[in-house]
C-alpha cells in the first residue's frame, strides 16, 4: 500500500497521534480503487466501517421518492466520511459515490472501535468532527429551507474562498450539474442565475474558474438574498 501515513497524520480524525498509536491505524487501512460514477455504499447498506478520501473527490447524496438528487457533502483528499454508523451501530443514512476516480483507505468498524477504546484522542477527535459535520447540517437545513438560491449560490463561493484561502478567485471541483443538485436546485436555474450574478458584476465566470469581483456585494447577497430572483428562477 502506497505511504499513506503523511495524509492520516494531517487529518483531524489522527491529528497529534503518537506514533504508536499512528501505526495502529496504518495497520487496519484497507486501499481501495473507485472509478467515477461507482457507488462506494448506497442507503440502507450495513455501516461496517468508515472512509477517508486519500485521493479524488467523493460526493454523499440522497434520493428523493420522485428521483431528485441532494447532494449532502462533497469529500476531498484527507476528509473522513461515513463514520457516524461506526459508533451508531447503524446502517450507512445516505448513497456515496465517487464523482472521479478515487483511493480511499477503509476502516473495519469493530477493529477501529478497539483502537478508540485504548486511544481517549481518537474518541475527541471523532467528537470535533462529528460537531463540525453537525454544524455543516444545520448551516444546510437554514439555506435550503429559507434562503433563496441566489443566497445559497454567494455564500458557497464565499465559503470557497475561505476553503482556499483566495478572496478573489476560487475553483469549481464539481461540475456545474453537482452544483446545482448540492445548492437544490436545477442546472438550468444555475446557469441563469451565475449569468444575473456575472451581468451585475458579482461575479466573472471562466468555465470552473470563478472571480470574485465584489466579494462584499456577495456577502451581502447571501445574507439578503436580494438579486433580482424573480429574473432567475
Amino acid at each position: 500500500m502506497t505511504n499513506y501515513r503523511d495524509l492520516l497524520s494531517g487529518t483531524l480524525l489522527f491529528n497529534e497521534l503518537p506514533d504508536a498509536h499512528m501505526d495502529a491505524i496504518m495497520a487496519i487501512a484497507v486501499e481501495k480503487t473507485i472509478n467515477a460514477g461507482e457507488l462506494i455504499f448506497s442507503d440502507g447498506d450495513p455501516g461496517n466501517g468508515f472512509y477517508i478520501t486519500a485521493d479524488g473527490l467523493i460526493k454523499i447524496y440522497k434520493v428523493s421518492a420522485e428521483g431528485k438528487e441532494q447532494i449532502l457533502h462533497l469529500f476531498g483528499p484527507g476528509e473522513p466520511f461515513g463514520e457516524v454508523p461506526v459508533f451508531s451501530g447503524h446502517a450507512f443514512p445516505a448513497n456515496a459515490e465517487a464523482i472521479k476516480k478515487s483511493k480511499l483507505l477503509f476502516f473495519p468498524r469493530d477493529t477501529f472501535v478497539n483502537l478508540v477504546t485504548k486511544n481517549p484522542f481518537l474518541a475527541l477527535n471523532m467528537l470535533a468532527i462529528l460537531s463540525r459535520r453537525l454544524r455543516h447540517f444545520t448551516v444546510q437545513v437554514e439555506n435550503l429551507s429559507l434562503k433563496e438560491v441566489p443566497a445559497r449560490l454567494a455564500g458557497y463561493f464565499i465559503l470557497l474562498a475561505e476553503e482556499q484561502e483566495n478572496p478573489e478567485v476560487v475553483q469549481l471541483k464539481i461540475s456545474k450539474g453537482h452544483l446545482a443538485s448540492f445548492l437544490g436546485t436545477i442546472p438550468e436555474t444555475l446557469s441563469r442565475m451565475l449569468k444575473k450574478m456575472s451581468d451585475q458584476g458579482l461575479i466573472g465566470v471562466e468555465g470552473r474558474k470563478i472571480r470574485l469581483l465584489d466579494y462584499d456585494g456577495l456577502v451581502d447577497l447571501a445574507d439578503s438574498g436580494k438579486l433580482g430572483i424573480a429574473d432567475i428562477i
